[in-house]
């Protein structure tokens, strides 16, 4: 795998030598660029500083030590510049550079390290892959796993134990859903985490038992933790390597920036030992888990606005409730598809209201998972009680099932609507069946809470969905797959405009962080991240927007990926 250092380090070849444009020679540009590292033009064939209006043709960035100098035509830029190196993107577009508003980083780099289950299209092939890696593993030692969704199934039930355990009975298997709320665990998993019939459900969590009350190895939300906690925790090494390698990742996705759901103190420490080390290529904006010890720690000692310019640490994650494909969502009335069943609760309003309260009065942002209309409601009944206005900047994430009048409500708070348009066309084929014909009316529902005067904050959910972002910006101006169906698309009338499309990625991100002044916009005196494309998004056909190919990702006048051939 090449390193951040690797990748600098060609870059500054393709700058020295093979610029086109330039009229000084390879030697003058090499010596330029040891004297003056961080400082070069960009040239673009087209810009797009934010939106069609902001279209540019012709001109040129000037970079200087990490920020957005000036803007200018090119030849003039030449002619006023002529000693610096060039980056010759005129048969590309430039964009602001991406922010994925709701991600998981560390999540990604475990998924990337483990059994992928992501595409099976039956439990008879996640247990093939889990066998396949059972037989490379030592004996007695976990196989774990990420990414089964039974509704992609021919058999769109949960999992059963049994099965597993006949493939594979020596080691313990722990395998978790595509949306982590949930996982399925084999007898020898459950055996170690003294799970029994007389282990009762836990606050918040359930465990799928059969007709006679036997817990089937299905685990959701917080009863995920009877077997998370016998599961071997990674080492510190293992964890950093996974977070570089989804870094990585990241970058070559053409991401200047994540907005990353929820870390530990241990992650935090992470990132800082990877930016000091000169290895980590984009900027994290972190939100703390709700752990009453981490949150005690950082409310004494204040935020962390900017360490380096790459992380911040300002907010705090909280749940409401669980996920939609694993009936865990808190809904205000039963399941269409399960009438016995309204989800779970993952956090009481009496915990919300409190943490935001002393979240708010330590000068931090708060960003809760709901994705059910009552855990939606529970939220805005918890922020309404800590104060909330629109200056505190709250969130609310994902934002997935919203009863129509309580709509209003958000857009008074400022609340702002983070969520993820890749889960409206991947729930698609299922998720009317689980809430009916009237709710599915306030679901994924975009354009109803941008009317409401909320902010959208875009993301993917990574590793959830794709890392790609093309991918949402798709998804939210068709909301169709990439087969292009349904055709018209899926409810269009909460499709969103390309520019808005966009303003969810960059500045309405960067807003959702506090940072709309730094990024998000190619302006004068911002910081030099950029997405650099293959094609114009407002020039083609919305259809192609998915098949969007990154050319070069730069982030603070660094290009930490780079797709062009070295020469």
């Amino acid at each position: 795998m090449k390193t951040l250092s690797h990748l600098l380090l060609s870059v500054s070849l393709i700058l020295a030598l093979g610029a086109c444009r330039t009229t000084t020679s390879p030697t003058d540009a090499a010596a330029t660029m040891m004297q003056n590292p961080n400082t070069f033009l960009l040239f673009g064939g087209t810009i797009v500083t934010e939106g069609p209006e902001g279209t540019l043709h012709d001109m040129a960035i000037v970079i200087s030590h990490g920020r957005i100098d000036e803007i200018l035509p090119f030849d003039e830029a030449r002619r006023t510049y002529p000693t610096l190196p060039v980056i010759d993107a005129s048969r590309y577009t430039i964009l602001p550079g991406l922010i994925d508003a709701h991600a998981h980083v560390e999540s990604l780099g475990t998924a990337m390290d483990t059994v992928s289950l992501d595409g099976t299209q039956s439990y008879d092939e996640v247990i093939e892959r889990i066998t396949s890696r059972a037989a490379t593993t030592a004996k007695d030692d976990w196989v774990l796993g990420w990414g089964w969704d039974q509704n992609d199934w021919t058999v769109a039930s949960f999992p059963t134990a049994g099965p597993l355990d006949h493939a594979v009975s020596d080691h313990p298997v722990w395998v978790s859903r595509v949306d982590g709320h949930a996982g399925l665990a084999n007898t020898m998993a459950m055996r170690l985490a003294g799970v029994t019939r007389d282990t009762k459900d836990p606050e918040g969590g359930r465990i799928l038992r059969d007709s006679s009350g036997n817990p089937t190895g299905v685990f959701v939300d917080a009863a995920q933790e009877l077997i998370d906690r016998v599961v071997p925790s990674p080492s510190h090494e293992v964890r950093k390597q996974r977070i570089l390698r989804a870094a990585l990742k990241i970058a070559a996705s053409g991401l200047t920036g994540v907005h990353d759901a929820g870390i530990d103190g241990e992650a935090i420490r992470i990132y800082q030992e990877l930016i000091d080390e000169g290895e980590f290529p984009i900027r994290v904006y972190a939100m703390l888990s709700d752990n009453d010890a981490l949150l005690k720690e950082w409310f004494s000692r204040g935020s962390l606005l900017g360490y380096k310019d790459q992380l911040t640490v300002r907010t705090v994650k909280l749940y409401a409730d669980g996920a939609l494909g694993s009936r865990g969502a808190a809904l205000l009335a039963p399941y269409s598809d399960d009438p016995t069943n309204t989800g779970l609760l993952v956090s009481t309003a009496e915990h919300l209201a409190d943490v935001a309260t002393r979240a708010r009065a330590a000068g931090f942002q708060v960003a809760t998972h709901a994705i059910g209309d009552r855990g939606v409601r529970n939220v805005i009944d918890a922020y309404e009680k800590a104060g909330v206005t629109p200056e505190n900047r709250f969130r609310i994430e994902h934002l997935q099932v919203v009863a129509l009048d309580d709509l209003p409500r958000i857009g008074r708070a400022g609340i702002i609507g983070s969520m993820q348009p890749t889960h409206a066309t991947s729930d698609m084929p299922w998720a009317e069946a689980r809430i009916g014909p009237q709710r599915i009316l306030g679901a994924y529902a975009w354009r109803k809470v941008l009317n409401a005067g909320s902010r959208l904050a875009l993301g993917s959910d990574f590793p959830v969905e794709d890392v790609n972002p093309w991918f949402g910006i798709y998804a939210a101006v068709t909301r169709q797959d990439q087969r292009g169906s349904p055709a018209g698309g899926w409810y269009p009338a909460e499709k969103l405009t390309l520019t808005e499309a966009l303003r969810g990625f960059t500045i309405d991100a960067a807003y959702a962080a506090f940072q709309e002044s730094s990024r998000g916009s190619i302006e004068h005196g911002k910081l030099a991240d950029f997405t650099v494309v293959d094609q114009d998004p407002f020039s083609v056909d919305p259809s192609t927007l998915f098949k969007t190919t990154v050319r070069y990702t730069i982030v603070g006048g660094r290009i930490v990926y780079n797709a062009e051939p070295t020469r």
